[in-house]
């Protein structure tokens, strides 16, 4: 029998395998036409940010925002589905399953398929001769510690509500907000001092910034430890609240 993390694993996987075909557009093509329309085309008239040309300054901040968003937009009707309508987790319970299994092999699919989409895009990317430095090969390792850092609070969060609903607001005012004001379009110190606080807050502003930095071979803003140190905060904080929320709701 295979180690119940890895079962919770295939058995995502498996549905995975018969649902991918939905989510080529939004994971593969939709961030490369992205990255031509705006990077390319908005670009020719933007010229150069920081001393690069926009599209080499706007590919980190394009793979770092989809990770964020494929982790968030994966851990919502998933999540709370799997609970309230198909009750998958309850079926888990009932055998060797344990939560912390039901919640490692979640999120090891939420990194197989953002690690997919993210080296797709580097490859994309670097026909477009938009990486400056051979560290751009961390930039899926960056993509992995964001989507982590996104989706386990926001796993935990669907975990506890009882109505989708909530996700419009999820979706309205983090996921949304963060990606505007998070550094992936424009610098976050030409914003206004309260906002730019806020872009701080967000695990895709530290994404981003390592992700530029790894790509433009440059320093980034804050030490590169404080970067990581922070989204690494935003994971475990995340995963002890999910780990609580699974078993608060494998109760009812």
């Amino acid at each position: 029998m295979a180690h119940p993390t890895v079962a919770v694993l295939e058995r995502h996987l498996h549905l995975y395998r018969r649902l991918w075909r939905a989510s080529v557009f939004s994971s593969f093509i939709l961030p490369v036409l992205f990255l031509i329309s705006i990077g390319i085309g908005v670009g020719g008239y933007v010229g150069q940010i920081q001393g690069v040309d926009y599209l080499a300054w706007i590919v980190p901040g394009v793979m770092a925002s989809t990770a964020f968003q494929m982790a968030i937009g994966e851990s919502t009707y998933s999540v709370l589905g799997d609970f309230k309508w198909v009750r998958a987790y309850h079926a888990m319970r009932a055998t060797p399953v344990e939560v912390h299994d039901m919640v490692a092999g979640w999120m090891l699919y939420i990194l197989f398929r953002v690690e997919i989409a993210a080296v797709v895009f580097l490859g994309v990317t670097g026909l477009f001769g938009a990486l400056h430095s051979p560290w751009a090969a961390l930039t899926p390792l960056i993509a992995a510690l964001v989507a982590v850092a996104a989706a386990a609070p926001v796993t935990a969060f669907a975990a506890s509500i009882e109505h989708d609903s909530y996700f419009a607001l999820l979706f309205r005012f983090v996921m949304i907000p963060s990606t505007l004001f998070a550094g992936v379009f424009f610098p976050v110190d030409q914003l206004p001092e309260p906002v730019r606080l806020l872009a701080y807050l967000s695990p895709l502003w530290h994404g981003v910034e390592l992700s530029r930095a790894a790509t433009l071979g440059v320093a980034p803003p804050w030490p590169a430890a404080l970067h990581v140190g922070c989204l690494a905060l935003f994971a475990v904080a995340g995963l002890a609240w999910a780990m609580t929320a699974f078993r608060k709701r494998l109760q009812d």
